[in-house]
């Protein structure tokens, strides 16, 4: 019998399913005074909603009950949107996606000719939200094409992009030799940029079409994972263009990392445990890594109402975790018996023998190779579960909120994508040299002003004066 908490977290998965939306930052009603009612306020206060009692407010969404006591969440007082196919997901996300749409305009309109004669090769996971980056990419004026590794691919989304007049290097069904041969073809195809989601396709232009490179302008670079890799190329010299850490600015990494797929795979792996009948709840979760992703997924899984513990190697990080309350130790004495998420994006994070002692074992985000899984046998349960000795292991360690779901939330990624056009914007304007370079603070603040603009954030101007320019002590004056 599920529990007032199974069903709360249940009808929060549903509404995120549903509309692939943020919760935290969404207002939010409960209509109906039973448990569930009161879990549903206290998750999702816990996860950052906001609770809005009356009047009216955009993107507001309703947990209720109708007369004959099924239950009824409606979206604006409307009932859950049916995306319906590609072409629908891609059109509801770029309703969704105002900030994105408002740095696309900035962007045409700061440069002559907006970006014609620019070529752009978006190489990303390929679902609804970067579709409308290629679009509105288009919509400003640059040539654009899109590559999405196998693993990465929504085959109707390519489709319906391809449809729409964008190019699209995705088939599914490579293996092998076969994606690398997709993956250089299209690099050789030629680009004055390259926006890049872990460095995959960056680094194998270096390794394989070297004379691709030098025909770049530069690289915007979306992830951690990937720009650890280009910060090491540049310290060893071998990194031959520009590349704008678009990762490392305020509005992607506060958000992106910590409120995207914190939701996104906290959420994914809710909906594929609940296909063997089990919850987050069940088990104790160890969430290995207290970056900004590992602090997303733990504040994600504490929302819901799970005994977190922290496994870090950073002194700092772990500080933080102990100073978040919660218990931090090594991943082999807390991980047994536990719900084991790597949040580390780094080769060999789990080890063969905390598979072999966590009840569960995913990946949030991740790279390949993130869980040790050598000589394991597997026994398929479920869609995205399989059991290896007496172990689930989900999606074989893959990245849980892309194999099992549709990445992060679609305002999360119109934020994300908003800091890559102004990425882009800088790559053309200074012309930066050689070398891995941090989106300036100037642009970080128009992505973020642009946000709150078109949430309905009021942002205090400011009336304090600087006194940068007079250095002297006013405490002795």
């Amino acid at each position: 019998m599920p529990s007032a908490l199974d069903d709360a977290e249940r009808l929060i998965r549903d509404f995120a399913r549903a509309t692939n939306l943020q919760v935290a930052g969404r207002p939010f009603r409960i209509a109906r005074s039973d448990a569930v009612g009161a879990a549903l306020r206290g998750m999702l206060l816990a996860l950052g909603a906001r609770e809005q009692a009356s009047g009216t407010v955009r993107g507001v969404v309703e947990f209720g009950m109708r007369e004959d006591g099924t239950e009824d969440t409606l979206l604006d007082g409307a009932p859950l949107p049916q995306r319906g196919d590609a072409a629908g997901r891609i059109a509801f996300a770029g309703a969704h996606m105002p900030t994105a749409h408002a740095m696309a305009q900035h962007l045409a309109a700061q440069h002559p000719d907006g970006l014609q004669g620019i070529t752009v090769g978006v190489a990303m996971m390929l679902e609804p939200k970067t579709a409308n980056l290629a679009l509105l990419l288009r919509s400003a004026g640059a040539t654009v094409d899109v590559y999405a590794h196998p693993d990465e691919t929504d085959g109707d989304v390519a489709a319906a992009l391809r449809t729409l007049g964008i190019p699209v290097t995705a088939d599914a069904t490579l293996t092998g030799s076969a994606e690398r041969t997709a993956a250089l073809t299209w690099l050789r195809q030629g680009h004055n940029v390259i926006m890049d989601d872990g460095s995959h396709l960056v680094r194998l232009a270096h390794e394989s079409a070297p004379e691709v490179v030098r025909g770049w302008i530069g690289v915007t670079e979306e992830t951690t994972s990937g720009l650890r890799p280009l910060r090491a190329m540049a310290a060893a010299g071998t990194l031959a263009t520009p590349v704008i850490a678009v990762n490392d600015a305020a509005t992607k990494t506060s958000f992106d990392n910590r409120y995207g797929t914190g939701q996104s795979c906290v959420f994914a792996i809710g909906d594929v445990l609940a296909s063997v009948g089990l919850t987050v709840r069940d088990q104790p979760a160890l969430v290995i890594g207290y970056g900004p992703v590992g602090q997303g997924v733990a504040a994600h899984l504490r929302a819901l109402g799970v005994e977190v513990r922290v496994a870090e190697t950073d002194p700092v990080r772990a500080l933080l975790a102990s100073h978040d309350g919660l218990e931090v130790g090594t991943a082999e004495r807390l991980g047994r018996g536990a719900l084991v998420i790597s949040a580390t994006g780094v080769r060999g994070t789990v080890t063969a023998r905390t598979v072999r002692d966590a009840r569960i074992v995913a990946v949030a985000g991740g790279v390949p190779g993130e869980v040790d899984l050598t000589d394991a046998s597997w026994e398929r349960l479920a869609p995205h579960v399989e059991r290896t000795g007496d172990t689930l292991v989900l999606d074989r360690g893959g990245c849980i909120n892309i194999t099992a779901a549709e990445g992060n939330p679609i305002e999360i990624m119109d934020l994300s994508f908003a800091t890559q056009l102004a990425g882009l914007s800088f790559l053309l304007s200074d012309r930066p040299g050689i070398g891995v370079h941090p989106l300036p603070d100037r642009l970080v603040a128009d992505v973020a002003l642009a946000a709150a603009r078109t949430r309905g954030i009021e942002v205090a101007p400011t009336t304090l004066q600087s006194t940068d320019s007079d250095w002297r002590s006013t405490r002795y004056r």
